[in-house]
């Protein structure tokens, strides 16, 4: 039988029924026999672990429970009493260790008498405490196991502790035992195996009459191969040609008649190339050949390989089917990857131009040759449009692709589409729009002939125009040309382009939603900012303020950071910095809340102590309010961690009165050049309540500057704040000569990240001092008669300033002051006139009684006094001091009257 095809075989090749059942069979006892292997092994395993648990725990108890042991260990040298009894029972139970140990652990015995006296290496706190451990551990002796056991007292207290191991290969071996009875039965299950095999074999071949083991295998493949290739349509032919086997597939496929087997191929009627290729016999793979209306995938093998019989096998596939599905899905794969990019690619940033130029990129490089976007003009500043759809004010924001010149409106343009275009008709209702063929001028050149006329001039032949729809709203129009690329817009185009506008739609719609959401809160904040400084004289100032994030696409944030200059009276004025943690509108709404306090405050002139306590009253009040508004749908808003920096500066004598709540410590550049941070004492942060503030006071030379500033100058992300305060000393330290916008430069320069991430305020204050000349005081003895010296005294000094127009109105009031004074107060009594911007008159005594403003009656005899002064002044006042009080009042001067500005 092996040569029955011209063709000897191989005896390792020649696989019987009855051989390959001996295989199987051997496999199956190989198998089993390693799985009782491995059973034994780890049976053996487990029972070796618990044995040795079991054993070193009874000998851990049983010598625990020893008499005399509770004596030995409180013996003068136990070792001495009880290294001979451990030794003894580590012999007699054959464990590998018997050690005895007081409760810290410090062992008492051991067969290693060099450990003795050494901390015992294991768990036994818990033994310390009454409870037995045992636990597995590797040592230097290999895996073991061993026992920590509490040894009781009389008094049932815990006296010391007795550990037992033993290492786990002493008590294992039980599978060792089992190996020869498991081999051996495995060699008997395989002498029955060949036995049976050779009883199968002869009784096979008397039952296929001689058929030998080769041709049923063959046989037995070709069904297979059918069986296995129902789908396929499946030809047999032998080497003469003539045609074994074909399915019921094949026979769909070539149209074949019912009794084929056994006919020639060249007689089934086949089209001249598949009948050459099934007779030919020769190997060919997916090779397409057309029969009849179908297009059939042909795979051919011989199989006369290894000693099989000639002829050959071939298996066809119809790919009508697969390949129209096959293109729809590669298109509707196209579709999605160029949708899927697209949200990846449009809308990157929240700014409306962008995400437009975007759009318009996009469309003309995946999509058209030229993509345009028209956006309402509202939109653009982050409105929604009043109206939608015909006559909407529109503005050609972004162009994609290269258009001809001449031919596509510019960036920029207005457009406007009227309601007789196509488009104008459309837009309203928010349909797109189709035009396959511009040359027929449809109805699409009415909005403008001319340039129509000049856009098919230059080769752009197809149009699609799609409303920029979001939330039923129209906020513009994108419209899609064509000219490079020959084949015009069909329906399944509008379609996708449809899908991709609206994508894009939803990002344009945030991005003007988030424009109007900005501009709000950037109005807000800067409505709640200082715009510009106040007219004084006591310091020459600079400010700035950069914003968290103020480098991203141009848009600043917004926080809760503030500075201000508040003109007191005296010719002095308050420096403040303050920082509100957090961003965003509410961090923006505290500030203003809190800016517009330290006025109010500021204007009954209290010190900075009194002022930020009055705040932090007022943080903490408003912290409980917005507390128990709390809806329970999110977290309560909350103020608290707002900090402040205040300070009043008198250039009429140069001191600087400071105190800080939770805020960074100023910086003062003196005129010699030296820089060094104030020691302001430090206060808790505002909204904390019922803290003390302390306050700093310094006498600052003429041309010193202060540096005030929040916390985001100093740090940052990659910035410590003590590092980032020694930079801005270094910063400043030896450049006394910059101005203060000089200075404010030079500090940003230096520590002004690229990307800040927070606020940052820096208000820089260089000092001035009146001079003698501007400044005139007396001392009033409380004596009536004393009221006309001072007047005169002050007329002349009036008239020496060249102020001799306000000598009448300064002679009321000095005489009202002074004589309610004289009147009502105690102590002396002291006189000062302030040249400045205003002219300023002081009358300070020893009392703390203020006087208040009322309307006197017509019949009163006094009581006008107030009322005169509040007439005849610009502003009056009282402001308390240490030892009474100061009750002042302020004059205007024209530009020519008033001091010059200091240096």
């Amino acid at each position: 039988m092996a040569g029955r095809y011209g063709r000897p075989r191989s005896v390792l090749r020649m696989r019987t029924v009855a051989g390959q059942v001996f295989l199987l069979q051997v496999a199956i006892v190989v198998l089993l026999v390693a799985a009782a292997i491995a059973a034994l092994v780890l049976q053996s395993g487990s029972d070796s672990e618990r044995e040795a648990r079991n054993r070193s725990l009874a000998v851990a108890q049983t010598f625990a429970s020893s008499p005399g042991l509770e004596a030995a260990l409180k013996s003068p040298d136990p070792t001495a009493a009880l290294q001979p009894r451990a030794e003894a029972a580590r012999r007699g139970s054959g464990v590998d260790f018997v050690v005895v140990m007081n409760t810290d652990g410090i062992r008492y015995t051991h067969p290693i008498p060099n450990r003795i006296g050494k901390k015992f290496v294991g768990t036994f706190q818990p033994a310390v405490r009454g409870v037995v451990v045992t636990e597995q551990v590797t040592g230097t002796i290999g895996p073991l196991v061993q026992a920590v056991v509490p040894v009781f007292g009389h008094g049932g207290n815990v006296v010391g502790l007795v550990s037992a191991g033993i290492t786990i290969s002493k008590v294992s071996g039980v599978v060792n035992e089992q190996f020869p009875l498991l081999f051996g039965s495995a060699a008997g299950v395989l002498l029955l195996t060949t036995g049976g095999t050779a009883l199968v074999t002869r009784r096979l071949r008397r039952q296929t009459h001689g058929l030998g083991p080769a041709e049923m295998t063959r046989m037995y493949e070709h069904h297979d191969a059918v069986l296995h290739a129902v789908r396929e349509g499946v030809i047999i032919v032998r080497g003469d040609g003539r045609l074994v086997l074909a399915n019921d597939e094949a026979r769909r496929l070539l149209d074949l008649p019912p009794d084929v087997e056994g006919r020639q191929v060249a007689d089934l009627g086949l089209d001249p190339a598949t009948a050459g290729l099934l007779e030919s016999g020769r190997t060919v793979t997916d090779e397409v050949h057309p029969v009849g209306e179908r297009l059939l995938a042909v795979n051919q093998r011989s199989t006369d390989q290894d000693g099989g019989p000639p002829g050959s096998v071939t298996t066809l596939r119809d790919t009508t089917e697969l390949q129209a599905v096959t293109g729809r899905a590669d298109v509707a794969r196209g579709r999605l990857k160029l949708l899927y990019d697209a949200g990846t690619e449009i809308g990157t940033t929240l700014d409306v131009v962008r995400t437009c130029e975007e759009l318009a990129g996009f469309g003309a490089a995946r999509f058209s040759d030229l993509a345009t976007v028209d956006l309402a003009v509202s939109v653009l500043g982050g409105e929604e449009p009043t109206v939608t759809g015909a006559g909407i004010e529109m503005r050609r924001t972004a162009v994609g692709g290269e258009p001809p010149d001449g031919s596509l409106y510019p960036v920029g343009e207005p457009i406007r589409f009227a309601p007789h275009t196509a488009l104008g008709a459309r837009l309203p209702a928010g349909e797109p729009f189709l035009d396959s063929d511009l040359a027929e001028f449809a109805g699409w050149q009415h909005h403008d002939p001319e340039r129509a006329r000049q856009i098919v001039a230059h080769g752009i032949h197809s149009l699609i125009a799609v409303p920029l729809r979001a939330r039923g709203v129209i906020l513009g129009v994108v419209l899609f040309w064509r000219s490079r690329t020959p084949e015009p817009f069909d329906e399944e185009d509008l379609s996708l382009a449809e899908e991709l506008v609206a994508r894009a739609a939803v990002s344009i719609d945030n991005a003007r939603r988030y424009t109007r959401e900005h501009a709000m809160a950037v109005t807000l904040q800067r409505s709640l900012l200082p715009r510009a400084l106040p007219d004084q004289n006591a310091v020459m100032a600079a400010f700035r303020y950069r914003p968290a994030q103020a480098g991203l696409g141009g848009l600043g944030g917004v926080g809760g950071d503030w500075f201000d200059i508040i003109p007191l009276p005296g010719a002095r004025v308050a420096l403040v910095v303050g920082d509100v943690v957090g961003h965003g509108l509410h961090a923006a709404a505290t500030m203003g809340r809190l800016r517009t306090a330290v006025h109010n405050f500021a204007n009954l002139d209290v010190p900075p102590d009194e002022l930020l306590w009055h705040l932090d009253e007022l943080v903490t009040r408003i912290d409980q309010d917005e507390g128990t508004e709390g809806t329970g749908d999110g977290p309560e808003a909350s103020v608290t961690g707002a900090t402040c920096l205040y300070a009043i500066y008198d250039p009429a004598s140069g001191v600087c009165t400071m105190a800080r709540a939770g805020h960074v410590q100023p910086l003062l550049l003196r005129p010699d050049g030296s820089a060094a941070f104030v020691d302001v004492p430090g206060g808790p942060p505002l909204g904390l309540g019922g803290m003390p503030f302390d306050t700093c006071r310094l006498e600052l030379p003429e041309g010193s500057s202060l540096v005030l500033y929040t916390d985001g100058l100093v740090e940052g992300r990659h910035r410590d704040i003590d590092e980032g305060m020694a930079l801005l000393r270094r910063t400043l330290a030896g450049h006394p000569d910059r101005t203060p916008e000089e200075t404010c430069e030079a500090v940003l320069g230096a520590l002004l990240p690229d990307r800040p991430a927070d606020d940052i305020a820096l208000l820089v204050a260089r000092t001035r001092v009146l001079g003698a000349a501007q400044i005139a005081d007396w001392d009033v003895p409380a004596d009536p008669s004393a009221v006309a010296q001072v007047r005169a005294a002050a007329v002349r000094k009036l008239i020496e300033w060249g102020l001799a127009d306000e000598a009448f109105t300064t002679e009321l009031i000095l005489s009202e002051l002074v004589t309610n004074a004289i009147r009502y107060a105690a102590g002396p009594i002291r006189v000062r006139l302030i040249r400045d911007r205003s002219l300023i008159c002081e009358v300070a005594d020893r009392s703390s009684t203020s006087p208040h403003l009322r309307q006197a009656a017509t019949t009163d005899e006094g009581g006008r006094g107030l009322f005169l002064i509040a007439q005849l002044a610009e502003r009056w006042g009282t402001r308390y001091t240490g030892d009474g009080k100061v009750i002042w009042t302020e004059q205007a001067l024209s530009d020519g009257e008033s001091a010059p500005d200091g240096p």
